[in-house]
């Protein structure tokens, strides 16, 4: 325990001499992130990072980052490659996660590079609905697709719903 405490402490200090504003002893993200990896089809979210934040705790950083700027991995699934990869310098999920995880370049690269194990990796789109959900569903709050994701006109149309909706067709009733 007292080790931790050190490290932690120490951490704090690097990021304070840095200029990194702190909360509780812990780096402070953004009060709001905008999450617009879907703006082709749907209205930015404006995730309210301070909110989740006051809500957890501070000391949950890792539990939706994997990690906190400063410290090592924690995620099982990343420390199996990463365990002495050193101390991470960002927390942002698209460093890890790719946006566009199915495109063609994608994953010709993850093909061609034998020394990249990352097949089994959510994309940005998937890793924010695995960590929002299931924490949503935990803690009993909204997990409608509409709750977050208000959807363009563009997305109307892709889906065709709101005015693009195809009209049903007229029934008569036999007797």
């Amino acid at each position: 325990m007292r080790g931790k405490l050190r490290k932690l402490c120490g951490v704090a200090i690097l990021l304070l001499i840095a200029g990194v504003p702190l909360q509780n002893g812990y780096a402070q993200g953004p009060d709001t992130v905008e999450l617009n990896s879907l703006a082709q089809y749907y209205e930015p979210v404006e995730f309210d990072h301070a909110m989740h934040v006051d809500m957890l705790g501070s000391n949950s950083c890792a539990y939706c980052h994997h990690h906190t700027v400063g410290t090592q991995l924690v995620d099982e699934t990343c420390i199996r490659c990463h365990e002495y990869g050193g101390e991470t310098d960002s927390a942002n999920c698209e460093d890890c996660h790719p946006a566009n995880r199915f495109s063609a370049e994608y994953l010709a690269k993850i093909e061609k590079d034998i020394h990249l194990f990352h097949e089994d990796k959510p994309g940005l789109k998937g890793a924010f609905h695995q960590r929002c959900l299931g924490c949503h569903k935990e803690m009993d709050a909204a997990v409608g697709c509409g709750d977050c994701h208000a959807r363009t006109d563009a997305g109307d149309k892709f889906f065709r719903s709101g005015k693009y909706a195809p009209v049903p067709k007229k029934t008569s009733a036999k007797h």
